[in-house]
């Protein structure tokens, strides 16, 4: 059994925040129909580092957040398709999209032309700065959230700065975001029966994640510092030179600052007034990090993980990303799971990351080709083979 068994989602999504919000409610075992133009469907199908992938409209961009979908294509502009589309809207549980605001009421397709069809609908609308205010109608790319946002702004030290985060976070966290309030409104809905309309903004979504740095300035009235790889809460926690690399420590309490000076060989360091508090510490910084790193330039990076880990002290490797998705952890918490495509043979992708005791979540089925189940869905909706076949004469599929 899975969590979302029975629950249908419209997938009117491009790229990567409304992608990566449905695969984890296909994840979660719900039958998501992912509805592409069919002139070449999802950007991202065009997207990614293999040429040879993208020419089969199967980028590595696009099979990253797609297994477990279904694919149906539809040319919207076109009457005979938004028939089709409405009698599919009336089926499903949720539709989410992420065009630009205005775009499903030109198509005669608004929220409040399909509540009408399906008053249980949940439609959940994701956009740059969100379906009101001065900025809506904006375009809007995930750079230009980071930009924004104030997340460029306190990245970076004084030598580099603003600095982007090395991956779309504003997209991954808009979907997230997403997909949580997507499971919110269909508990609502068990309770009420009622649908109802999310308005999801990337710009709103990565906001609270700068809660601490945000709350020391709207509270405290204090700017953010350009730290670098240095934690502003407590020091010595950061980044630290090795014998042989680097390693990151974060000596957060006071028991485990004391700690360090043992392990480290430098037991004064507790007693000197420079360092005594944790207050005087990050004050301080930078005439303890030197004194940090001589001693820890004498033993390699695996010496000290393993000797500060053991007095509790929180440390780690920086790992290339490659080392990472093959670390030991992540294979046993099955992280990443390979599933085989007929054509592409294994792939490698992200699997659920929650762990649930009775509804587990898993990939069961590689990302679509464009169309794949096309015929499938219509024949569901009692569409027969020679209209079927009139519809894709007509490039309405």
């Amino acid at each position: 059994m899975k969590l979302l068994s029975g629950v249908r989602v419209l997938d009117m999504t491009n790229v990567l925040a409304g992608p990566f919000a449905t695969v984890h409610l296909a994840l979660l075992g719900a039958e998501v129909i992912k509805i592409e133009n069919p002139a070449g469907g999802d950007l991202a199908r065009k997207l990614g580092n293999v040429p040879k992938l993208n020419q089969q409209l199967m980028g590595t961009s696009f099979l990253a957040q797609n297994a477990n979908k279904k694919s149906l294509t539809l040319n919207l502009k076109g009457n005979k398709a938004k028939e089709i589309f409405r009698k599919l809207a009336a089926t499903a549980d949720v539709l989410v999209e992420n065009f630009r605001p205005g775009v499903m009421d030109r198509l005669g397709l608004s929220y409040d032309t399909l509540r009408k069809l399906n008053p249980r609908l949940i439609y959940c609308a994701i956009s740059g700065f969100g379906q009101t205010g001065p900025d809506a109608s904006k375009p809007a790319y995930d750079q230009i959230i980071q930009g924004l946002s104030g997340v460029m702004a306190i990245n970076g030290d004084e030598r580099l700065n603003p600095l982007r985060c090395g991956f779309p976070v504003c997209d991954t966290v808009g979907g997230l975001n997403a997909a949580f309030a997507i499971m919110a409104a269909l508990y609502h809905r068990e309770r009420t029966d009622e649908g109802q309309f999310i308005d999801v903004a990337l710009l709103d979504s990565i906001m609270p994640l700068m809660g601490w740095v945000a709350a020391n300035l709207l509270i405290g009235n204090q700017q953010p510092a350009l730290l670098g790889n240095d934690n502003f809460t407590a020091a010595p926690s950061g980044t630290f030179v090795t014998g042989d690399g680097y390693i990151n420590i974060a000596a957060n309490q006071q028991d485990q600052w004391e700690a360090l000076t043992e392990v480290l060989g430098v037991p004064e360091l507790k007693t000197d007034p420079r360092f005594q508090e944790r207050d005087t510490r990050k004050k301080n910084r930078k005439e303890l990090t030197p004194l940090v790193e001589a001693r820890l330039k004498s033993q390699s990076t695996a010496h000290w993980v393993e000797e500060l880990n053991k007095r509790g002290i929180p440390s780690g490797e920086i790992l290339t990303l490659e080392a990472s998705l093959n670390a030991p952890q992540i294979t046993h918490r099955q992280t990443i799971k390979s599933i085989k495509d007929e054509q592409l043979g294994d792939l490698k992708l992200f699997n659920l990351t929650a762990k649930f005791e009775k509804t587990p979540g898993d990939i069961c089925c590689p990302p679509p080709r464009l169309s794949a189940h096309t015929q499938e869905i219509l024949r569901e909706l009692g569409y027969s083979q020679d209209e079927i076949k009139s519809f894709k004469d007509e490039k309405i599929i």
